[in-house]
């Protein structure tokens, strides 16, 4: 999950032209967070999953790479 969960993120974060910090301040989390969730450190919980999936309109299967 890890690998592509990280490539995931970065690229949806990308696409919407955020950087971290924006991304951060919109999903109300620290710039920290989205760091270590983007260099494979750490792992979001279920509850920023979800939040996640809602923000980029794409399923948590997709973001955590169970599907294309």
């Amino acid at each position: 999950m890890e690998n592509l969960f990280c490539e995931r993120l970065k690229e949806l974060r990308q696409e919407k032209k955020l950087g971290q910090i924006e991304l951060a301040k919109r999903l109300d989390v620290s710039k920290g967070i989205i760091s270590l969730w983007e260099n494979g450190l750490r792992e979001p919980s279920m509850s920023s999953l979800i939040l996640l999936s809602k923000f980029f309109d794409v399923t948590i299967d997709y973001l955590v790479g169970l599907e294309d």
